[in-house]
This record gives C-alpha cells, structure tokens and sequence, in this order.
C-alpha cells in the first residue's frame, strides 16, 4: 500500500456503445477466448476515447490486439477475482479504492515499468504493483438544459425539485458510487452520511452497475442529477456530444464545494496469459507519448513530467478552480469498505426494492 495521502498531482454514440458494450468493446460477460495474438484489457470506464486514440498504433507496432472489456470499476476487480486461478486478463486499470482491493487480494503481479519513474511515489504501489495512469477528480453532473438551478450543497438535493430524479453508481461494483460515500462521509462523518443518504434515497431513481451509463441518461432527461469524474463528464459533454455539466457541492451554505483526487490506476494481472505483452502495454500506456494525450480527453497525466497543458487541459484547471481538494485516507477507506458496502445495502436501500444494478440506458 502506498502513503495514505491523496494523489497530488465521445461521441455520443461511442458512450451508448460503451455502455452496451458492443462493438469495439467486448461484452463483459461474453469476453473471447484469449487468442495467442492478444492481450486482454479490463477497464473502468471513461477512458473510451484515449484507448481509440493511442491502441491502434500499439496494436501496428507490436502485432498484437487489445481486447478491451469496460465496466465498472469494482466490477472489473471482481471479476478478475472470480478468474484469479484461471485468469482471462493481462492489464487491469480501475479507481481507487478497488485497485488497492485487487493489490490487497494478490490479483496483481509486480512490474517496475521504466515509465513509471516520473509517476510520483505517493500514486503508486512501492513494489510496482499498480501505479496512476490517468489523474481525475470525483464529481457530480446535471443536465444544464433541464436543471437551471445548479444545486450548491447536498442540503438543495433534498428539494423536491428532485424528487425522482437523481441517480448514483452503487458502491458495491463503481468507484465512483464508493466515492459518494468516501466523501459524504469525510464531511459529515459516517452516521451522518449515511443518514443523509438514506433521505437524498427518497428522491433517487434507481442506481448502476457502472457509472459510465450515467452521462447518458442525464443527457436523454431520464434523470437530472448524478455522480460522476470530471474526466469523464467533461469528454461526454464535449466529444460525445452529451448535455451534462460537471458540479461539485459544498458540505453546507457558505463553504467551498469539496472534492478529492480518484485517479485511474493501472497494473498487471498476476498468471495473464499474454504476459509480455501485458508488459508492453503497460509501457505504451505510461508513455510520454501517450500520457501527452491524456488532456485531450480531459484527463491529467500520471506521470510529473508530462504537462497538464491545451485547452483541454485550461479547461480542467478552470472547472477545478475554487473547489477545495481533500486528502483520502485509502488504508481507512479499505477498512470500511465492507462495512460501506453492507451498510449502504441495508440502511440505504433496505427493502425498497429499488433496482441497484442498472446496465444500461433504456432504448
């Protein structure tokens, strides 16, 4: 485990095809069999358009296929571990705290990546096990032309303006959905928080397996407000052609809207079939070249020497500007995770009945 500070440092028919999975990206629950000639990709989602970008230059290079599988981020890592004695994948990349799960439940094999020695040492495992490949910020996301009125605080999402209306990723398989519990919980401290939930769930929709759904359906006013990254609502709005904006909500009136760093992280799976190539994958990812193009889908570099720079790069400084970032204890957040996890089923949920695993937009 590293320091228990934080990080410092599509179009729209692309999102809908992501989130069906079809397509480019393969089906999670109808991965191929690893051919001899590829390599297996899981990953959380959000990244769509950096991996359309950079892999076939890859793929030309090496001889080599990547086939991608694109979930929720705590979906991914479990199905990594349902396949750990047999495992289907080479590289994973998912959000904290699932990455420090997969490190924690020997998923992941150590690899020191040439390319990871600009990636800072407090975003990345000491014996090379996952390092920080793309840095973000957890957000939230309304529809600018349906909510005129930008909610500010958690208090304005109990207005029944909302009532119906809101939907978040469920912590148990999205990075994201633990995030509204990481942070909830850091500014009104657990019992609060998941009273505060256990109300906002009265105006809730439902919940998603992933949160990658979620732009799309604020975009078709089948809800209003959501959870999300900053990275990827800013690319769904701007190269997928999505109605979203990103927002982030202060603790109470007066205060400064609050967030934390929830970066993508990447590493190898221990036992994948396609070892080396998992390897260079990894490289190529981590690489100046590629990490020059994180900003363009308005993602922050992993690594120090690889500037946060374009416009793409102002406008994330510009949407950051003014929010107060805080620090994530992830040893903490791995210990309660469970008892999260269990809490938000029971306290939150309970037996509503409520659909907490919604896979896809409705056609």
């Amino acid at each position: 485990m590293t320091s228990n500070r934080l990080f410092t440092s599509n179009e729209f028919a692309q999102r809908v095809l992501s989130a069906l999975a079809v397509a480019a990206f393969t089906s999670f629950a109808a991965l191929p069999a690893q051919a001899a000639d590829a390599v297996v990709l899981y990953t959380a989602d959000g990244l769509e358009n950096l991996y359309k970008d950079v892999l076939p230059a890859f793929e030309k290079k090496e001889g080599v296929k990547v086939n991608i599988v694109t979930a929720g981020s705590g979906e991914v890592v479990n199905r990594a571990t349902v396949e750990k004695d047999s495992p289907k994948a080479d590289v994973i990349v998912t959000l904290p705290p699932f990455i420090q799960q997969a490190s924690q439940n020997g998923l992941l094999r150590t690899y020191q990546s040439v390319n990871y020695k600009n990636v800072p040492a407090i975003a990345k495992a000491p014996d090379g096990a996952w390092a920080t490949f793309v840095n973000n910020y957890f957000s939230f996301a309304i529809n600018p032309e349906v909510t005129k009125t930008t909610p500010k605080t958690f208090a304005d999402l109990l207005h029944p303006d909302f009532s119906g209306k809101i939907a978040y990723s469920n912590p148990a398989t999205a990075g994201d959905g633990m995030a509204v519990i990481i942070l909830t919980s850091a500014l009104m401290g657990e019992d609060k928080a998941f009273e505060y939930l256990k109300e906002l769930e009265k105006s809730a929709k439902f919940h998603t397996k992933g949160t990658g759904y979620l732009d799309v359906l604020l975009s078709r006013n089948e809800i209003a407000f959501a959870n999300g990254d900053l990275q990827m609502d800013l690319d769904d709005a701007a190269n997928g052609g999505l109605s979203l904006k990103p927002v982030f909500l202060s603790a109470k009136a007066g205060d400064a809207p609050t967030t934390f760093q929830l970066p993508y992280a990447i590493g190898l799976i221990k036992g994948g079939p396609n070892q080396a190539a998992g390897e260079k994958l990894v490289d190529y990812l981590m690489s100046k070249e590629v990490q020059a193009k994180v900003p363009d889908i308005y993602g922050i570099p992993g690594r120090t020497d690889v500037p946060l720079a374009g416009k793409n790069g102002e406008a994330v400084k510009q949407a950051i500007a003014g929010v107060k970032l805080i620090p994530v204890d992830w040893n903490h957040v791995m210990d309660k995770k469970a008892t999260w996890t269990t809490r938000w089923k029971s306290d939150v949920i309970g037996n509503s009945g409520k659909e907490v695993e919604v896979v896809k937009p409705k056609s």
